[in-house]
């Protein structure tokens, strides 16, 4: 079994919980994959170096100056600095962005009906199995950061949730594969203020009657579509969970299935 973790940015902004979250990672055996988001780091650091920041609904707009301290700080500073807290706990890791070893190849997002820059969706088809096999069956856990690349050679912003389902399901056609999606919460809730409201399981019908009721939005929604995306192409087990709970017997947190 290889499992795919994907930790959101609010784990990665929080030194505590991504402490813990590292600590347990390292601790579970087995092949294993961790990717991660972006964080809020690139919004100072942009304005530092007098870069305006765009947000369009909620969505950060990648032009060419905030290209560079994307790359700069997802798969510079943020990677770099899990995979050395990673070798302080004994993982031998290795950190990549998309464009490693042809890792993951993506195609620029179209300007419409929003331009949103230099961002990217990968082709799973083209996903590189050969460079992940040859990193894991020598001993190393891979730490993705969430930039890719496309064949004209940008560099391209991508959803991190969405590069962890191309990661499991390029990894899938190999081996039985988990993706667990963590955050700072236990599950998907079915009301955001109360913890305790976590839904155990989630189908495609579901997932509709839940985005109509409105009980399921914003981030959560892309989220939950990466997540049946996954299901339905081979992934043997997809949960989204609170980081804290991964050495917890089945995560806790909400099972997706078809």
């Amino acid at each position: 079994m290889l499992k795919i973790f994907k930790i959101g940015g609010n784990v990665v902004d929080n030194p505590e919980k991504l402490d813990k979250f590292l600590t347990d990672f390292s601790t579970i055996e087995g092949k294993k994959i961790l990717v991660h988001g972006g964080g809020k780091i690139a919004t100072p650091v942009s304005k530092a170096l007098g870069i305006e920041t765009t947000m369009i609904n909620g969505r950060r707009v990648t032009d060419g100056e905030t290209l560079k301290v994307v790359t700069m700080v997802y798969a510079g500073l943020i990677n770099k600095t899990i995979v050395s807290k990673l070798q302080k706990l004994g993982t031998n890791s290795i950190g990549l962005c998309g464009a490693d070893g042809k890792f993951i190849v993506s195609r620029k997002r179209s300007a419409e009906p929003v331009d949103y820059g230099f961002v990217g969706d990968p082709d799973v088809d083209k996903f590189g199995v050969d460079t992940a096999q040859r990193l894991i069956d020598n001993g190393f856990n891979i730490v993705v950061a969430p930039i890719t690349y496309s064949e004209e050679g940008d560099l391209l912003n991508t959803n991190a949730d969405t590069v962890a389902q191309t990661i499991a399901l390029g990894m899938s056609k190999i081996y039985d594969t988990e993706l667990i999606y963590c955050f700072e919460k236990p599950g998907v809730l079915m009301d955001v203020d109360d913890d305790s409201s976590v839904i155990k399981s989630i189908t495609p019908e579901y997932f509709e009657q839940l985005k109509t009721d409105s009980v399921v939005a914003d981030g959560m929604l892309p989220k939950i579509e990466n997540a049946i995306r996954a299901v339905r192409g081979g992934v043997k087990s997809v949960v989204i969970c609170s980081s804290d709970c991964i050495k917890r017997e089945g995560y806790g947190g909400t099972v997706i299935t078809e």
